[in-house]
């Protein structure tokens, strides 16, 4: 029997217009209602996860920053597994010098040296996930992450990573080459003690080694006094893999490449097509 559900949210939870749909959100009060406990696990910040769920309204406990932070329903932190400050100057150094794009991802929210590239770079992130998709309303969907102080600007990454009082959970680079995103995971998978995955053809995810969603889950889970076996997880991504090796019941979205679903015990329909209402509704 399943008693947790984990949903990823970009390509999965949430739709080419990134908003969860009616159906799945039925299907999520649904499941809420029957005693099944269902949690977010996104490379999404706490703020940014918490305000589509909000316009939704919704409440429940979410992994945030692919693991790196677990917070409850009521948005308190469970647990921290940031990288340490030492670690992110090193990737931060060796990412300029590739000369990528990067965003720093803290327990104070995310935070971008350069505004214009934060929301193209989410735009192209769900274009790719939604080709079909219309440019200018997930451009305006995107604008929001700077409307809504989602991803806060500064001046310089040096600031955070002085300031005793912020935790570092992630870095999030972002290239259309190709060719220096492969050379960025190659250095990097060279340096000790982290995380390299990605949510995207075009992305790299860099946390610590033991913030991962499926890490994070069984954590969870235990908490609870559930085992992990009792668990579902479902998701359309390679960050979304250490939830698929560990859960009971692993979920590939319809939209999932085929190296995702084949990792999967089901298949189910596309992001578009309330995918997600369709896995719970199947198990409850």
């Amino acid at each position: 029997m399943v008693k947790i559900i984990a949903s990823d949210m970009d390509g999965t939870l949430l739709n080419s217009v990134q908003q969860i749909s009616v159906e799945n959100k039925e299907a999520i009060l649904k499941a809420q209602a029957q005693g099944v406990e269902f949690v977010v696990a996104t490379g999404r910040s706490y703020q940014e996860a918490i305000y589509v769920l909000r316009e939704a309204g919704l409440k429940c406990p979410i992994i945030c920053v692919n693991g790196a932070e677990v917070r409850s329903k009521e948005g308190d932190i469970l647990s921290a597994t940031p990288i340490t400050k030492h670690k992110a100057r090193e990737v931060a150094e060796k990412l300029r010098e590739l000369d990528i794009y990067f965003e720093v991802y803290t327990n104070k929210g995310a935070f971008t040296v350069d505004p214009d590239k934060a929301i193209s770079t989410l735009v192209d992130i769900i274009i790719s996930a939604n080709p079909e998709a219309d440019r200018d309303e997930v451009a305006y969907a995107a604008g929001a992450r700077l409307r809504e102080g989602l991803v806060q600007i500064i001046e310089d990454y040096e600031i955070l990573f002085a300031d005793e009082n912020i935790q570092i959970y992630k870095l999030f680079t972002f290239s259309f080459n190709s060719d220096k995103l492969a050379a960025a995971s190659n250095t990097l998978m060279d340096f000790e003690g982290l995380a390299i995955s990605t949510s995207g053809h075009e992305n790299l995810e860099i946390t610590a080694n033991q913030a991962q969603k499926g890490i994070a889950l069984e954590s969870f889970a235990k908490s609870r006094g559930i085992d992990i076996s009792e668990t579902m997880a479902i998701g359309d991504n390679y960050n979304d893999v250490s939830m698929f090796e560990r859960a009971g019941r692993s979920v590939a979205m319809g939209n999932a490449n085929y190296e995702i679903k084949a990792l999967c015990d089901v298949i189910t329909d596309t992001n578009n097509e309330h995918g997600v209402a369709k896995a719970i509704l199947e198990v409850l």
